[in-house]
């Protein structure tokens, strides 16, 4: 039966230069669940909020001011919309890839991601982590030339969320070319989702972020995988329960305790085969990375998961929340030098052992 429990992966981005040296590291360390990673110093294209921006209509780049906007106005954006939807429906609806590949991630946006399926249909794994940008995180950062995120234009929303369906289901699509028993993971990646409930974001309705979230999580699950959301914060955890997701991925060295204030969701989200993906090894602080060690990380995971026993009215089950959880560092490690970055994946990792062996875990 296949488990996440206690193994380790990470959330995408690394500092390499070199796409084949960040692959041969990847496989190195990540036995059980490799991923595909995002690496900007190859090339800008491939900054997560860009890096999904094939085959999307009304995207333009702003050259005078050197950034993409959102353009829901023009007459090619709406010719270009109904054969969108038409796509959407026969790819997600008909189950009918003959247009998939037009909502592929090749390069410039991606250099890695040949090399890792090459790499990933020669060995034997249970597991592919995937990941794209989350519709909040998206919608909040892509704007109108006016400055008005394309989160708070409804129509421009669904073709965000539309579109970020299909990039997941053109790499579920891709994973299960090279290995069809492998079981993509795919991570939504949503940081302003720590902003949630801030003045910044006053106006935005919870239930708008819970139906994104949860329209591309039915999707990824209905095509055969789990669906996880990583924030590098805390937050409103309900959220993401609430939008049926498999996973919660989060900064779990600098807010552990966060997920105490949602105990009761948490329990009733475990018991739903939910998993914590602890996010335990900070690559956030680059001080902090330098100094810590296993002994540091594995009190802070136990005493993370004592805490949520003792914050929960029915006093969850210590071994309930032992088998729903698995590991990643803190967030990506693009920002860190070589020799840190290995760290992390190398902390995380023997985090993972240690925790497999002192738990009776294959």
């Amino acid at each position: 039966m296949k488990t996440l429990t206690l193994k380790a992966t990470a959330v995408g981005s690394l500092p390499h230069k070199s796409p084949q040296e960040a692959i041969d590291l990847i496989f190195d360390k990540f036995k059980e669940i490799p991923f595909w990673p995002q690496l900007a110093g190859v090339d800008k294209h491939e900054d997560m909020t860009v890096q999904y921006i094939q085959g999307i209509p009304g995207i333009v780049y702003d050259e005078k001011n050197c950034k993409y906007l959102y353009d829901a106005q023009s007459d090619e954006f709406f010719e270009k919309l109904e054969e969108f939807f038409m796509d959407y429906e026969a790819i997600i609806g008909e189950k009918d890839f003959s247009n998939l590949d037009k909502y592929a991630i090749t390069a410039p946006y991606s250099s890695a991601i040949p090399l890792y399926l090459e790499k990933f249909k020669q060995g034997k794994y249970n597991y592919a982590k995937c990941h794209i940008i989350g519709p909040f995180t998206w919608g909040t950062s892509l704007c109108d030339s006016e400055g008005v995120c394309a989160f708070y234009d409804e129509t421009y929303r669904e073709v965000l969320i539309k579109g970020l369906t299909l990039k997941a289901v053109w790499q579920i699509h891709q994973v299960k070319k090279a290995n069809p028993d492998a079981v993509p993971v795919m991570f939504m990646d949503e940081p302003v989702m720590s902003q949630f409930g801030t003045s910044a974001f006053i106006t935005v309705k919870k239930e708008d972020i819970i139906e994104a979230l949860k329209e591309i999580s039915d999707v990824i699950k209905d095509f055969g995988g789990l669906c996880a959301v990583h924030c590098c914060g805390k937050s409103d955890w309900s959220v993401l329960i609430d939008a049926g997701v498999n996973i919660i991925n989060f900064d779990a060295f600098s807010y552990a305790k966060s997920l105490g204030a949602y105990a009761k969701d948490m329990e009733k989200f475990l018991k739903k085969d939910g998993y914590i993906a602890w996010g335990i090894v900070p690559t956030l602080d680059k001080n902090a990375l330098e100094k810590t060690n296993l002994p540091e990380l594995e009190q802070k995971f136990e005493a993370a998961v004592d805490d949520l026993v003792k914050k929960s009215k029915d006093k969850i089950d210590r071994d309930l929340i032992i088998s729903q959880s698995f590991f990643t560092p803190s967030c990506g490690a693009g920002g860190l030098s070589m020799n840190l970055a290995r760290k992390a994946m190398s902390l995380v990792n023997e985090l993972s052992d240690k925790l497999k062996e002192k738990y009776g875990v294959n």
